[in-house]
């Protein structure tokens, strides 16, 4: 009976021992001051990040706060960036000054939970977020048309913890080998009381 109960206990302390290893929250910042904001998206004129992020990850949120400058006639409104994976095929365009039809100067802040929205993405096995900063309408051919000022973005992403080459056991996997130890001692020590 007893040895019923401590397999059903294994059990239970294997399964929570597989799910202590998957997604682990992360965030990562760039700073965008004195980007320029030249030519319409996929243009070889335009400024191009590439942040590592790890392999498959997947980019959860975006917090955000800077000031744009669009020189006229270009408007505030036709700053963009795109931040996507290497391969360019999921990812989102982010235009913060969206119905600001002017030239000037202008700062924007807040959040966007990418999750909430439908807009979370995964990067590639290549780990890299694309970051494209451009324009919605090119009012400069070859020249910049506006610029980032100042400010940041903060990406949160998920992240598969990547198991350590070092054979340093977690807490649930040394448990897992005591009560395996311990079970091999019971039954040894009750085989043997059967056979005196």
């Amino acid at each position: 009976m007893f040895l019923k109960s401590f397999n059903k206990l294994l059990v239970g302390l294997s399964l929570l021992a597989c799910s202590s290893v998957f997604a682990a929250p992360m965030s990562i910042t760039v700073d965008v001051t004195n980007i320029d904001s030249t030519d319409e998206y996929g243009s070889p004129l335009n400024t191009v990040l590439g942040l590592n992020v790890g392999a498959n990850s997947t980019i959860t949120s975006v917090n955000y706060a800077f000031s744009l400058y669009a020189d006229e006639p270009s408007y505030l409104s036709e700053i963009r960036i795109a931040f996507e994976n290497s391969d360019q095929t999921d990812g989102v365009f982010f235009t913060p000054g969206l119905g600001d039809n002017f030239p000037g100067l202008a700062s924007y802040s807040g959040f966007a939970n990418l999750i909430d929205l439908g807009l979370a993405f995964q990067v590639g096995a290549d780990g890299i977020l694309r970051l494209e900063f451009f324009e919605g309408f090119d009012d400069y051919p070859g020249e910049w048309d506006g610029f980032w000022e100042s400010g940041y973005f903060t990406f949160g992403y998920e992240t598969v913890d990547v198991v350590d080459p070092e054979p340093v056991p977690e807490p649930a996997s040394a448990l897992l080998l005591a009560a395996g130890l311990a079970s091999m001692r019971y039954a040894g020590r009750r085989r043997n009381k059967t056979i005196h």
